[in-house]
């Protein structure tokens, strides 16, 4: 079995004694470094001599976004400002990122973290990698981008955007692996299409995809319109950036953690409670290598769920499952929690809808309701009369689409069937819920 690193297939018990050292050290640095972290350690009661063993984890406090918005810019640094390399960020409701640092160290390690993820879905050396993801501020482009020097591979820096020439260069370069978020590669994957281009002849082999939840469903539908095996990244930037999780190209199981660098904890966004392996709930994470930006489990508001198991791949790192949303993106109807990945997952049952769909919130005087817009294919739109939904084969699939909503996620909103590219297409991030209402509650009476 080829491994990237020695540390993906080696025993739980030395990999805990390694991340035990790794917590201990982090703990010291942010409690003598960084005031908020020891403002908060005292009002929790703890210091660092208090961990005896990763168990002991628990009884740190938990960071959150508000934390880093509240300490803008670099207030939660712990390292001085000559020693960082590098800012990155993420944009926030109030108009200012969450900002991170990097040293020279931290960015080494993130290049061999998404080097090792790289390697996990299928790159080797020598390899052309086209690099779809933004270049900036977000993590993704300079994220992938290094990690894919460090492994070897030539790399096409082609940003976000200007679909025109991803498709050319594609073409042209011939690259082997293509990095972007799952909404854009098929948008690319349309566009050649009605070029009358075909996706499958294409020399991709493997997509690396991130950014925005997405399912096993639209994973099947990009396979099969490119003839290429899909995998899953996970990252953030205020943990690291991507590669805190990738899946592995010989199973596509479960997204494996770099455990040397991160914990992961799951818990119950209401209690904060634990929750078992297997089941649903918040992702935690706190960082074991990082200088410039230690963080202590952060609540990234992702839901997933995380296993121990051997992989059949042969690596022993934990596995968590792809993200399920995020709970600020998840709204409730009339009691139901819903998140738009579940509306996704059925709506890509059916063949005669396609991979384009938002969910609007509206007020309609004093009730909110929700309503979903999506497209159908071309061959359902052509056996339409005039192209009318009202008439034909119309009315029963949104009966379709209503009874499996109501079904399998008790779920029930009204549908706008749309006409084929009638729905704006992404060249980044999807945006899934569009909030009409002039309000900031997900909630839908």
């Amino acid at each position: 079995m080829s491994f990237y690193t020695r540390e993906e297939g080696i025993e739980k018990h030395e990999m805990e004694s390694i991340q035990f050292a790794r917590l201990k050290t982090t703990v010291a640095n942010v409690y003598e470094n960084v005031p908020f972290y020891k403002r908060e350690f005292e009002k929790a009661g703890v210091k660092p001599e208090a961990l005896h063993s990763l168990t002991d984890l628990k009884k740190l406090p938990f960071t959150k976004k508000t934390d880093l918005r509240d300490h803008y810019p670099f207030g939660l640094v712990a390292v001085p400002m000559d020693e960082v390399v590098r800012i990155h960020g993420s944009s926030g409701t109030s108009g200012k990122p969450t900002v991170v640092a990097y040293t020279k160290n931290d960015i080494e390690h993130w290049s061999d973290i998404v080097a090792r993820s790289i390697y996990l879905a299928g790159g080797r050396k020598g390899d052309l990698l086209h690099n779809a993801y933004g270049y900036g501020l977000f993590t993704g482009g300079l994220g992938l981008h290094h990690g894919s020097e460090k492994l070897g591979c030539a790399t096409v820096p082609v940003s976000g955007g200007n679909t025109e020439r991803q498709i050319t260069l594609i073409e042209d370069f011939k690259p082997r692996i293509i990095c972007s978020t799952p909404s854009y590669l098929l948008n690319i994957g349309e566009t050649m299409l009605a070029k009358g281009l075909d996706p499958k002849k294409t020399s991709l082999a493997f997509a690396i995809l991130g950014a925005e939840p997405w399912t096993e469903e639209m994973r099947a539908t990009i396979e099969t319109m490119f003839d290429l095996k899909a995998m899953d990244i996970y990252g953030l930037s205020e943990v690291m950036g991507p590669g805190i999780a990738m899946e592995c190209v010989d199973c596509q199981d479960g997204l494996h953690l770099a455990d040397d660098h991160f914990i992961c904890e799951i818990i119950d966004p209401d209690t904060l409670d634990p929750v078992p392996d297997g089941e649903n709930g918040e992702l935690v994470f706190t960082s074991l290598t990082k200088e410039a930006l230690p963080i202590i489990r952060y609540r990234t508001g992702d839901i997933a769920s995380i296993t121990r198991e051997r992989c059949a791949c042969g690596r022993t790192s934990t596995r968590m499952s792809r993200v399920k949303g995020r709970i600020d993106d998840m709204f409730i109807i009339r009691g139901v929690n819903v998140f738009p990945s579940e509306v996704e997952r059925i709506l890509l049952q059916m063949d005669e809808l396609v991979c384009h769909y938002n969910i609007h919130l509206k007020r309609a005087g004093s009730m909110d309701h929700a309503e979903l817009h999506v497209e159908v294919c071309e061959s359902f739109f052509n056996r339409l009369p005039n192209g009318d939904f009202s008439v034909g084969e119309g009315p029963d699939l949104i009966k379709k689409i209503k009874y499996s909503l109501k079904s399998q996620a008790l779920i029930s909103m009204d549908v706008c069937l749309k006409a084929p590219y009638s729905i704006p297409r992404s060249e980044g991030k999807a945006k899934r819920v569009i909030d009409l209402r002039g309000e900031n509650a997900l909630t839908v009476e």
